[in-house]
């Protein structure tokens, strides 16, 4: 995780967790002169568009007293999804033995896009099973791992 998203998780955190909410995980991206801030909550019994918006609006208060962001944002409140984003190792070791989208900044084993089944995860990296093979990508090659849902979810 970048340091700019680092300082945005330790700020932001205690305000989800606060609420009641686990904060799964937060994009941050600078696009030109302004910026994208999307946050990704979760709770036992799911997250509804009410819980987005009375999120959204804790964190405004926040991010307006604190101006942690130096130019013009967006924020986004939503659910993981079906689809959730893998942020940490505890998410890839809790999803193991589910298939996933993984994209790596670099090539592994000759390829950057990867689909495959979770397999194990430890010391930095996480092993996949794609087609009969086992690949390890190593975490801070990936920028970014995707759930792929089970037909009927």
């Amino acid at each position: 995780m970048r340091q700019d998203s680092l300082e945005l998780d330790r700020l932001l955190r205690p305000v989800v967790t606060g609420m009641g909410y686990v904060l799964w995980g937060l994009e941050y991206r600078v696009q030109g002169r302004s910026a994208l801030l999307r946050l990704f909550i979760d709770a036992p019994q799911g997250v509804t568009l009410d819980d987005c918006a009375a999120v959204s609006d804790q964190v405004s208060g926040v991010l307006d007293v604190e101006d942690p962001i130096p130019v013009p944002y967006r924020l986004e409140v939503s659910s993981p999804g079906l689809d959730r984003l893998l942020f940490e190792p505890a998410h890839y070791d809790r999803y193991r033995g589910e298939e996933v989208r993984v994209r790596t900044a670099w090539p592994v084993e000759g390829q950057r896009n990867f689909r495959g089944v979770i397999r194990s995860v430890e010391e930095g990296s996480v092993e996949l099973e794609v087609d009969g093979r086992r690949v390890r990508l190593p975490l801070e090659a990936v920028t970014r791992a995707r759930l792929v849902p089970r037909a009927g979810q």
